[in-house]
């Protein structure tokens, strides 16, 4: 039985924990080769071992998605690698200091502008561009979040940022629809990260008033969001495009 990926090439940035490990970890499972992008050289080059012990095809590469070179130098990685670009999971983020906008600092708002929306376009702008060359396009998903659909308190400049990622990913998705290339977004809700952890760390209250909140009454896995991304590059789902995905246990339906 072959995987829903099988034969494709896939990137995968911020790969190199949480979501994104896991992330790469399906694709690989589902028969993709992965490139493995990461700012953190010994964390990405243990997420690609752990594709590689696993069965899988991966080889790593030092991303900094502010920067124009590195997405460039990412793309063509995998074209020179594996031969093509199908599919591209813009996960890279950061969450930055919680505060009240009126506390907010401008290196916090800047913060969160270069990776969680310059670093998605640049990774898109390159992304796109090699699928334009291929006659089977590609499929690309960016990382958003439930607080891309609605505002958060004290999230002020990371919830701005995740709904810039939303416009991004719906415009692009308009802009390439007749080009064999979709592009989509999923809206994590909370997921048991690194992330979410330091967050917890720093008020173990908002734990448990978070998973109380959630229709499920528990947290999100990795796993659980790197599934419906990889799901959203695969030929399955073919006729979407444009969708900003919550996989958030039901939280946006309250």
């Amino acid at each position: 039985m072959t995987g829903i990926v099988e034969g494709k090439v896939a990137v995968v940035t911020g790969a190199g924990g949480g979501i994104g490990r896991a992330a790469s970890l399906i694709f690989a499972r589902e028969g993709a080769s992965v490139v493995v992008a990461d700012i953190s050289v010994e964390s990405g080059e243990e997420t690609a071992h752990l594709v590689e012990k696993a069965g899988g095809k991966a080889i790593f590469l030092k991303c900094d998605v502010s920067k124009a070179a590195d997405c460039e130098a990412l793309t063509n990685a995998a074209v020179v690698n594996f031969g093509s670009l199908d599919c591209a999971f813009n996960n890279a983020g950061v969450e930055g200091v919680p505060s009240k906008l009126g506390d907010a600092t401008e290196e916090n708002f800047m913060l969160n502008y270069n990776v969680n929306i310059l670093g998605v376009f640049l990774c898109m702008k390159y992304q796109i561009k090699q699928m334009l060359t291929q006659e089977s396009g590609g499929a690309i998903v960016n990382t958003a979040s439930d607080a891309g659909l609605i505002g958060v308190k004290n999230l002020g400049q990371y919830s701005a940022a995740k709904h810039a990622v939303i416009g991004l990913t719906k415009s692009g998705a308009l802009d390439y629809a007749t080009k064999k290339i979709r592009i989509n977004a999923v809206c994590p809700g909370p997921i048991r990260t690194p992330m979410l952890q330091r967050l917890f760390d720093e008020n173990p209250k908002v734990a448990d008033a978070m998973i109380g909140a959630q229709p499920v009454k528990r947290l999100g896995e990795p796993s659980e969001i790197g599934d419906a991304a990889v799901y959203l590059c695969s030929d399955g789902a073919s006729y979407i495009t444009g969708h900003a995905l919550p996989v958030d246990g039901g939280y946006m339906a309250t």
